[in-house]
């Protein structure tokens, strides 16, 4: 099979000749030069190329992204600069800025897809060409509804925003709600065109290793309606969305299902998130799970070694047998602390499998 078609097949829930791999997600610019042969100049005159013929090189099947670290000698796209800016913020200023934005209403009567289609299309063709033979699959953070601006804010004020000024956090939750409503309709139209794959992987980090950072109770009453309301596009084209899960996501997961959700990608073992048990679970609809991983960045990869690589990638592909789609792929970015010879045993072992 081609590469395409290994991915589609798997995306549809058949059995390709061997499972997919995905990639994208390499953050270490060091790793990427040896696989390449580039110097550290050519590297950062072009780094989304290196990192495609990197994934090129790896025998990647697709790719969710292409990882560009924020400044050359980094390896993290969170830096000082990110930091210091999300620092700035005081509970006053995140409040006057919510106040300026947009009524999410009156956005989302304003939208023209008109206009906002063909720039998308754009976009996601012009990455396929670049990827060649290997699928673009591009992941989208921004498709469903953000609960925790962390990201912007900082921890203190985005966990203290729904406290002391829960309207204000309703109006960001229901603004990025409808701009994740337009992605998903823009992303459902180019499915039905055969221009999108047919998964996307999305999803929000609103757990720790000891379960979710806000309230399941906020996140069932206001959240959740929300992020069925941005699928719907999507599901009526029978897209199948995988939700990224960081930490402990057990006590919100049936709540992850009931709103469409077809897969998982993340699985920290040493948060309770066993494959063991979660291909086992269904979907709302009583379908298997596709599963994106389970190759773990925090224990295996980084710490184990190339024969732990290999044996893990053979245990996932046992568990999965028979209860789940899969689609090897590692639980996050990879990061100069993984060691290039377990990469290579992963991509290797995987390669050298079949159904």
């Amino acid at each position: 099979m081609d590469k395409a078609t290994r991915l589609t097949t798997t995306f549809d829930g058949r059995l390709p000749d061997r499972p997919p791999i995905l990639g994208g997600w390499l953050a270490a610019p060091a790793h990427v030069q040896t696989l390449t042969g580039c110097t550290d100049d050519d590297y950062w005159a072009d780094p989304f190329y290196w990192g495609l013929e990197a994934e090129r090189a790896l025998g990647t099947d697709g790719v969710v992204t292409i990882f560009i670290p924020r400044k050359r000698g980094g390896y993290r796209c969170v830096d000082e600069e990110v930091l210091e800016n999300r620092a700035s913020y005081t509970m006053e200023r995140v409040v006057a800025e919510i106040e300026a934005l947009p009524d999410p209403d009156a956005f989302r009567d304003e939208w023209d897809e008109t206009t906002a289609y063909p720039e998308f299309l754009d976009r996601l063709l012009t990455a396929q060409r670049r990827a060649g033979d290997i699928l673009w699959c591009p992941a989208s953070w921004d498709l469903i509804p953000k609960a925790l601006w962390y990201a912007r804010y900082g921890y203190e004020r985005a966990l203290m925003l729904p406290v002391e000024h829960p309207q204000h956090h309703l109006k960001l939750l229901r603004l990025s709600a409808e701009k994740g409503r337009q992605v998903a309709t823009m992303r459902a139209r180019a499915i039905r065109e055969g221009l999108h794959p047919r998964a996307i992987l999305t999803g929000e980090d609103l757990c720790g290793q000891k379960g979710p950072m806000i309230s399941p109770a906020f996140l069932r009453r206001e959240y959740f309606p929300l992020v069925e309301y941005t699928f719907e596009p999507l599901l009526a084209v029978g897209a199948k969305i995988v939700w990224h899960c960081d930490g402990d996501v057990r006590p919100i997961l049936n709540d992850v299902f009931a709103s469409g959700v077809a897969g998982l990608q993340g699985f920290q073992r040493e948060c309770g998130m066993d494959v063991e048990w979660i291909v086992e679970r269904r979907t709302r609809t009583g379908d298997p799970l596709l599963i994106f991983g389970p190759l773990s960045v925090t224990t295996t990869l980084p710490y184990g070694t190339p024969d732990d690589v290999r044996a893990e990638v053979r245990r996932a592909m046992a568990l999965c047998r028979d209860q789940a789609s899969l689609v090897f792929f590692t639980s996050n970015t990879m990061t100069p602390d993984v060691p290039l010879e377990n990469i290579l045993a992963f991509w290797d072992e995987v390669h050298a499998s079949h159904w």
